[in-house]
């Protein structure tokens, strides 16, 4: 690094020789600050926000699925991990993450009910 140095491969980076600007953690309690650094420098995110990434993901996923049955499955898995997000953030139910599926899922199971034969 040292030798990339004085052969000045650093010379021409973006923002060179002006002032990092600090990180606004005004929000964060001041005990907490330094954890917070370690675990952003580290990749580590809150709970919350690895499940909201999956939940982004999931959906996405759902645009592409085909199959019915597939469909069925992710949209079961997208329904957990929502109604997982909104207990996990005890927020007032106005600001939860609504199910868009549910009504997807009832509809699917009802006329799974009615297509089932009496005796399996």
């Amino acid at each position: 690094m040292l030798a990339a140095q004085r052969k000045g491969e650093f010379d021409n980076l973006e923002g060179a020789g002006k002032p990092l600007t600090p990180e606004d953690m005004s929000r964060v309690p001041q005990e907490l600050r330094i954890a917070y650094k370690i675990l952003k420098n580290a990749d580590c995110l809150p709970p919350e926000i690895e499940l909201q990434k999956e939940i982004i993901t999931t959906e996405k996923m759902l645009a592409g699925v085909k199959d019915e049955q597939e469909r069925y499955k992710v949209m079961k898995k997208l329904n957990f991990l929502i109604m997982k997000f909104n207990a996990m953030t005890n927020r007032s139910i106005r600001f939860e993450i609504p199910q868009k599926y549910e009504e997807a899922l009832m509809s699917k199971m009802d006329s799974n009910r009615n297509t089932e034969t009496p005796g399996e």
